[in-house]
Order: C-alpha cells, then structure tokens, then sequence
C-alpha cells in the first residue's frame, strides 16, 4: 500500500492564489462522499463544523460527490469533471461521479470512482495546498483517499469512523465474518488506524473496539453529531389545537425501526386518549415504498408520510410538532458501541419532547430527561408511550422539552464541536512527523 501511494503522481500547486482563500488560515481538506449543503436533504456535520473552524484558524473545504444521492440527480453539468462552489463561505468541491438506484453493483461502481478521482491532481487544482486532510469513512474507501492524499502532501491524515466498517455490516448480517470481503476491509481498517496521526469517532464508546486492535487510546477523540442551535428560535409552546402531532424525520431504513411504530400507530388509533395523534413521516429511505404499503395494510387512519427537506428547512418544519419519536431496532451487538443520531438532536433542539424505543448504551433522552423510553421491538409499550405524552400537561411536556435543548446546547453544539476538532487538528500538527 505505502509503495502504491509512494508512486502516485505528484501535484502542481499554485499554493498562494488557489480557489480565492486566505493564505493566513491552515486549510483542511475533508474527503466526505456524501457531503451537502444545508440547502438539500442529507447529512450536513462537516459543513456545520467547518463554518465554525474559521474562528479556530483554519479554512475548510468540503470534496463530495457531483451525485446527489438523496434526489438521484447530478450536482455538476454533463461536460464538467469538477465544479467549486461556496455555501455559507465554506467550498465545496464536487467531483463527478455515476449515477446509481439501489445498493447493488451502481453503487459500489459509484464509491469506486468518487475515491479514484479524488486522487487526480486535476480534481483538487482549484483547492489550496492542505495542511491537514480528514478522510470520514461514510465509506472506507474514500477515508482510504484521504491517506494517500496527505502522504502525497506530507501531512497529516486525521480519520474520522462514522460506522466501525466492516463490523456494522457484520453485526447487520449483511456479511459473513470469515468472507474473502470481510477480511479484505478488516486489513483495509487496521492499515487505516494505523496511518492515522489522530482518529475522530462519532460512536461514544467506539475507542473500546479500536483499542482492541492495538491503537492507542490517547489517539482517539469522541465528537458526535450535533446541531447549529442558531438555526432554531428560542423554546416555544406548541400551538393549541384539537390534534396532537408527533413527527418523525429522517431516513427511512431497515435500522430505523419504523415498522414497529406503524404497529404502534394501530394500538394508539384503538386507544382511549390516542384518537386525537398524527404521526407524520418525513424523509425517504429504501423501505420507504414498503412502509408505505405496510401502513395501508394496517389501515392506518393518522399517518402520513411526506417528502424529504433540506436541513435549513427543519427547523420550521419541527415548530409544527408536539413531540418527537425515534425509534431503533433491537440490535445489540450493532448498537454497543453507542449511536450518535443527527435527527435526535434536532428535537432537542427544536424544543419539543421525544419518545425513543431503544436499548442502547448511551440514551441522551434518558442522559437529559427529555422524553419517554421504552424498550425496542415492543409497539404495544410504544404505543402506551405516545399516549402518555399525547395527555400529558403541557407544562410537564414543556419540562421535558427545555431539558432537552439545554443538554443538545451544552454537549452538541456545533460550535463546540469544531472547538475540539480544532485541537484535534493543531494537535496532529504539532506532532506530525514525516
């Protein structure tokens, strides 16, 4: 692997007048496939830090895929092979990449080709030399990408795990332990560990699993999700009105155990107290379809499901809720190591209770009092918990609701969050080595 990267070639860089930015800032490049704006549905985390690197020193530019996953449409024009633009001052590079529908063999085609030309010299032309390159394993490959950029610009590689690849497709059943593939990634991850200078990880307790395989602990750092909480007005009451709204956003996915709160959704349409509750679904996802025909089985009266948003439309959108739901499958052993989900701390910061159906090692509703926990797996205590809520006083739901906002603004704030990537990066600075 080090002589594959070794033989790359190398870039010709004008290191002081590239893409318009200051040369008084150190540039961090973050090779994120899926990477978005907050103008289009999808994961915002990198953009939302780095608006907030700025007062830390440091500039940086996003690399991202020209397909946008989530409305299956290219970002870029046909005849382009790359396109820099700029969201809220942060750049945004997109490198074209195929289309693909499904998970099957488009998609990896899709991985393989965004993590190739990533590499290409004429990809990255128009971005400043990087002092630092973070490479987020949305998929391992392009965190691959992100090593053998900074060994080509001798600086250092900063690995950011947002899922412990393969592990999480081992537990998911999705492959077999002893497979020719499984051990190819389990190589892939160690040299990754390895090569890192420092290693971001979302999962609370994911240092558990990476210590195991000789990585020193004091190389982790823990930086979860979070929430621009500007974004969102000050704590208000929901409207009164004869219905109660509880409001799901998010992906729409096997993990997301969002059967078991349509079962749940029958109970409560049953229930004495439960009549008046509308439960809204937001987004998409590869069950959605499937969902969609389950609820019409079930004759569901109350549910609605709706089209995905963008993240800087969530906010408006979370004011017409009288609380939220999560729910999460029964998977231990893919959950140990903690969850750091995007859409729960969004209810909190909207200021509105959740009810969560989990069994997992960190449960910040739980951690902050800002809702009802009930076991996963279990609709018929799911549904005991919306009705609850859905009765509750006002005032004893508003409690709930401040709690929540108050931990999200002092433990997930994206302020603070790229405070401490920020001496994350200046620590691998100062002790990189080449």
């Amino acid at each position: 692997m080090d002589a594959l990267i070794n033989a790359w070639p190398k870039s010709s860089y004008d290191l002081k007048e590239t893409a318009g930015l200051s040369t008084n800032m150190k540039n961090l490049w973050i090779i994120n496939h899926y990477a978005q704006e907050p103008g289009n549905p999808g994961g915002t985390r990198h953009y939302s830090i780095a608006r907030h690197l700025v007062k830390y020193g440091w500039q940086a530019s996003l690399i991202a895929s020209s397909f946008d996953v989530n409305a299956r449409t290219q970002r870029i024009s046909y005849h382009e092979r790359t396109r820099l633009s700029h969201a809220g001052g942060v750049p945004f590079l997109r490198v074209r990449t195929p289309g693909y529908d499904g998970n099957g063999a488009g998609r990896i085609w899709n991985m393989l080709s965004y993590s190739f030309r990533v590499l290409l010299p004429s990809s990255t032309k128009q971005l400043q030399r990087p002092d630092v390159i973070v490479g987020s394993s949305v998929h391992p490959l392009a965190a691959l990408s992100g090593a053998v950029l900074a060994r080509r610009f001798r600086v250092p590689f900063v690995f950011e795990v947002r899922d412990l690849w393969p592990q999480t497709l081992v537990d998911f059943g999705r492959l077999r332990e002893n497979s020719p593939t499984t051990k190819a990634l389990r190589w892939l991850e160690r040299w990754l560990y390895n090569r890192a200078d420092q290693i971001v990880v979302l999962l609370p307790r994911a240092d558990e699993y990476i210590c195991l395989l000789g990585v020193p602990k004091d190389k982790i750092v823990w930086i979860p999700n979070g929430v621009d909480l500007e974004g969102y007005p000050e704590p208000s009451q929901p409207r009164s009105r004869n219905e109660f709204t509880l409001m799901y956003f998010g992906a729409h996915g096997q993990a997301n155990g969002l059967d078991n709160l349509l079962r749940a959704m029958a109970h409560v349409e049953q229930m004495k107290g439960g009549q008046h509750v509308r439960l809204r679904l937001i987004g998409d996802g590869p069950t959605k379809r499937t969902l969609v025909q389950f609820a019409e089985a079930l004759r569901l009266r109350n549910v609605l499901f709706e089209e995905p948003v963008p993240k800087s439309e969530v906010p408006l959108l979370a004011e017409g809720a009288d609380a939220f739901v999560l729910t999460i499958d029964d998977l231990p052993e893919l959950y140990r190591y903690g969850v750091s989900p995007n859409k729960l701390f969004d209810y909190f910061a909207a200021a509105r209770p959740t009810v969560i159906a989990a069994d997992i090692p960190n449960n910040p509703v739980a951690e902050a009092q800002a809702g009802l926990v009930v076991p996963p797996g279990n609709p018929k205590a799911l549904a005991d918990a919306i009705v609850t809520l859905a009765n509750m006083p006002l005032e004893s739901r508003m409690q709930m609701a401040n709690a929540g906002r108050d931990y999200v603004k002092q433990n997930h704030s994206f302020a603070n969050l790229a405070l401490r990537l920020a001496r994350t990066l200046d620590k691998a600075c100062a002790e990189y080595v080449q």
